[in-house]
């Protein structure tokens, strides 16, 4: 599994002019699901997108998780994260979970981080959606499990 992650003072999610999700601050996840990916992975990609330190403490370091400042988390589905794009012009999708896959292991991480975090929220699988933010620092990492 794969999250880009981006600290952001807000962020949204339109499909068709229509917010479907939005959040102050916290963090914006872009997921990716793989072929292989199953329980495991999807539970650690959870603990790392609560517990990574991403938020300034009071001496502006990063000491501080998206749990310790009780922030918002917005989950979005992203298949292109898991492109190989290693040679050519154009991506391939091999590396990404076919759609049923992704579908049940993404909603499987939204399920676990309402279960564990307020504030949870998402964009809609498979949708042409529209991600505003607003990236804070630019703080931008890339996690995968």
């Amino acid at each position: 599994m794969i999250a880009l992650i981006q600290r952001v003072t807000g962020a949204h999610v339109t499909v068709d002019d229509e917010t479907v999700g939005a959040i102050g601050p916290g963090l914006l996840a872009l997921v990716a699901v793989e072929p292989d990916d199953g329980e495991p992975q999807t539970r650690r990609m959870l603990e790392r997108l609560l517990g990574y330190r991403v938020f300034a403490d009071d001496a502006g370091r990063m000491n501080r998780s998206l749990t310790d400042i009780r922030g918002g988390l917005l989950l979005v589905s992203q298949f292109t994260l898991a492109a190989d794009t290693r040679k050519g012009m154009r991506p391939s999708f091999t590396t990404a979970a076919p759609p049923e896959h992704g579908r049940y292991w993404f909603d499987r991480l939204v399920e676990l981080a309402r279960a564990a975090h307020p504030g949870v929220e998402t964009g809609r699988f498979g949708a042409h959606m529209q991600v505003h933010l607003v990236n804070d620092g630019p703080v931008t990492f890339w996690l995968e499990t």
